[in-house]
């Protein structure tokens, strides 16, 4: 008899997901980055840990040999238009290229924009324990080494004196959300993007390190405690299957068809 085949069963798309509800999403994101501004408040008021910290992190770097931040800086100010150039980015690229990262991902790729979504969530709780435990102030405020408050001295500036800034925790530079966030944007468009050039996404994360640290806002080990608390919450959050491009070639992701079925078999 004539054989007859069941059809194959379709590749898993992890993107081939209905997007979840835009206005609970809408509320989720504005509810995370609202989190974020609250939460570095609360941990207000701990000026004198704040800067007993501040000498212990600036001496540990020098233990372990890194390299020190004013040797960022002075190539920064080398120019007036290069340091306003990073002083700008700091203040203005953050918040809108992480917004333009999830809103991207929720049109584009809705599995991954879950992922990432849940990522930076629990990267963001989990940075804003640590200033209730471990306050610090940034090195543009430290005496003695040779750092300038480039954001004060040639502007954008997005803060005011620490006693009369209402509107951040100034004392909450470990870790860094700008470099966890930025490290965070370039991993998600490498995993949900094809693009042969798709790494070069890596360059934000290192333009946003060495922006964090010329302007003096962040120490390299801010940027390391991000990172490693970005490493956790990925670890947590379990990241969907490979794109179409992997499971194509025939990967490890590659969802196998059923067997064929002959009419009449065993008869």
């Amino acid at each position: 008899m004539t054989a007859r085949t069941e059809p194959a069963e379709a590749e898993a798309e992890p993107d081939a997901i209905a997007r979840p509800p835009l206005l609970r999403e809408l509320l989720l994101v504005a509810g995370l980055f609202l989190v974020y501004k609250l939460g570095r408040q609360l941990a207000t008021g701990q000026t004198a840990g704040a800067f007993r910290n501040a000498h212990r992190v600036w001496d540990l770097e020098r233990t372990l040999h890194l390299p020190r931040e004013t040797s960022v800086q002075s190539a920064l100010l080398h120019g007036d238009t290069l340091v306003h150039l990073a002083n700008t980015y700091y203040a203005t690229v953050h918040f809108p290229a992480t917004l333009a990262f999830l809103v991207w991902l929720y049109v584009r790729r809705p599995a991954h924009y879950l992922w990432a979504r849940r990522v930076l969530a629990v990267l963001t709780t989990a940075a804003l324990v640590l200033p209730f435990t471990f306050p610090l102030a940034p090195p543009r405020m430290l005496t003695g080494t040779g750092l300038v408050d480039t954001a004060r001295v040639y502007g954008p500036s997005v803060y005011g004196p620490p006693s009369s800034d209402h509107l951040s925790n100034q004392f909450a530079a470990m870790p860094s959300l700008h470099f966890g966030w930025a490290l965070m944007v370039a991993i998600g468009l490498i995993a949900a993007t094809r693009s042969r050039w798709r790494r070069l996404w890596l360059l934000h994360p290192l333009i946003t390190l060495l922006v964090i640290v010329g302007t003096a806002n962040h120490y390299w080990l801010d940027a390391v405690a991000a990172t490693a608390m970005l490493g956790v919450a990925l670890a947590v959050v379990r990241r969907p299957g490979r794109t179409a491009d992997t499971t194509d070639k025939g990967g490890p992701d590659r969802v196998a068809p059923r067997k064929t079925a002959l009419a009449g078999a065993g008869r």
